[in-house]
């Protein structure tokens, strides 16, 4: 079912070439924007009874509700998240940001003040699966960044209830303002407000082309987080690993989404061949069987290469991966050399799923090949800096020249004026 390709023979367009779904949802979207932006609430019920077929006499989870969710929860699976939020904010504390001061010789300061966002809106999907593991993700950081207002919407199931396990988390992380809505309505509530959900002033989580296309459409009335698309995997393995394993490693990934990409670059034909026919195998007793085999016929391959890391990073680094699995000796001696990557996994024992759940760095990554230019969640995108700067008079003294033939190299006249004004009885 899965390609096997020699790596030469591919090209860079095709491992470049964007997947998932390609429906255009612009209008649809822009509609239910500017309905909920006109209509609030009303708008929010009528879509959620249209779309997750729950009529809801309130968005609002109660705390009644709130409560009876969490007594749904087994203890064991609570300490569960309790440790993956400790790791998750261990990790995350050492991303604080300090102010910087500089004091010149002349007397000026300069210098960076970094704030928390005051409100922040946090996406939890629950369609296919609940994901708990993205509340710990998304709200530890911004609670470790200090900002002042946390809410969460996510969708209710058909009995108009959250699931317990995402109640659970929500609790975990500390978090209380928790709402029943999802889809493009969702975000629209976050970004425009309404009589029951307050506007916030960044959104982030991720969520299907809707909520994705949602996200790009208000970007600019509110800050967004990286617009996620399909889930991606890809791994670099030696002649010495198990294929079984390997492919435990790549459904991991397929089982999320029909669009979701798992990619193995190997040096092997043997191992090529014997990852091919362990996921077939183990297909056959996956429950989500059906979306991994769509991803892997769809988007799955495996690459062979020449058997050299080189080339096998270089492919790694056009392709930029959510995920990078190094399954190889040593890994720790190839870090420098990957560039482009959302989360690197070195060595045959730092599986992508250790990475989703219990590690401690975020799993909300760059996906799409935009890990050339975008970061994992982290404590930063929930700040803002403000950069400042104090003269003396005789600090602008000095300068006020220099600042002049700029001003007047660039035609600005006024702003030569600017600082002309302060020395008019001078000679600069």
């Amino acid at each position: 079912m899965i390609r096997l390709i020699k790596a030469e023979e591919i090209t860079p367009e095709e491992l470049t070439k964007p997947r998932g779904s390609h429906a255009d949802v612009s209008e649809t979207v822009s509609a239910i924007l500017t309905t909920v932006r006109q209509e609030g609430d009303a708008a929010l019920l009528r879509y959620t009874e249209k779309f997750d077929h729950v009529r809801l006499q309130s968005l609002a989870v109660s705390p009644e509700e709130y409560e009876e969710g969490l007594a749904q929860v087994e203890e064991d699976f609570l300490d569960v998240l309790r440790k993956a939020a400790e790791n998750i904010s261990r990790y995350h504390e050492t991303q604080k940001r300090s102010n910087i001061m500089i004091t010149e010789e002349n007397g000026s300061v300069l210098g960076k003040i970094f704030r928390p966002i005051e409100k922040v809106g946090m996406y939890v999907p629950n369609g296919t699966a609940a994901y708990p593991s993205t509340v710990l993700m998304d709200l530890i950081p911004a609670r470790i960044a200090g900002c002042e207002e946390i809410i969460m919407v996510t969708p209710p199931d058909r009995n108009g209830r959250v699931n317990p396990a995402i109640l659970a988390a929500a609790r975990v992380a500390g978090i209380e303002k928790i709402f029943k809505v999802g889809g493009a309505q969702a975000i629209a509530a976050l970004a425009y407000g309404t009589e029951t959900i307050p506007a916030v002033y960044k959104i982030v989580g991720p969520g299907n082309a809707y909520v994705a296309e949602a996200k790009k459409q208000v970007h600019g009335i509110v800050s967004t987080d990286t617009v996620a698309g399909p889930s991606e995997v890809l791994i670099v393995a030696d002649e010495r690993n198990d294929p079984s394993v390997l492919a435990a490693d790549m459904l991991a990934q397929a089982e999320h989404d029909p669009d979701a990409s798992a990619m193995l670059v190997t040096g092997s034909e043997s191992l090529a061949s014997a990852v091919a026919d362990e996921l077939e195998r183990q297909l056959a007793v996956l429950p989500r069987r059906e979306i991994a085999a769509a991803s892997i016929k769809n988007n799955g391959m495996i690459l062979l290469t020449d058997g050299t890391m080189e080339m096998a990073l270089s492919i790694a680094n056009l392709i930029a991966p959510e995920h990078l699995e190094l399954c190889v000796d040593d890994p720790m001696q190839y870090l420098p050399h990957v560039r482009n990557a959302g989360s690197i996994f070195l060595g045959r024992f730092s599986p992508e799923p250790l990475g989703d759940y219990m590690a401690g760095p975020n799993h909300t990554l760059p996906t799409g090949g935009s890990a050339r230019f975008s970061s994992p969640l982290s404590v930063d995108d929930f700040v803002t800096a403000s950069q400042f700067t104090y003269y003396t008079q005789e600090a602008l003294r000095a300068i006020a020249p220099s600042i002049v033939k700029f001003a007047e190299k660039e035609d600005l006249i006024g702003h030569a004026r600017s600082i002309l004004s302060r020395f008019e009885e001078e000679s600069l």
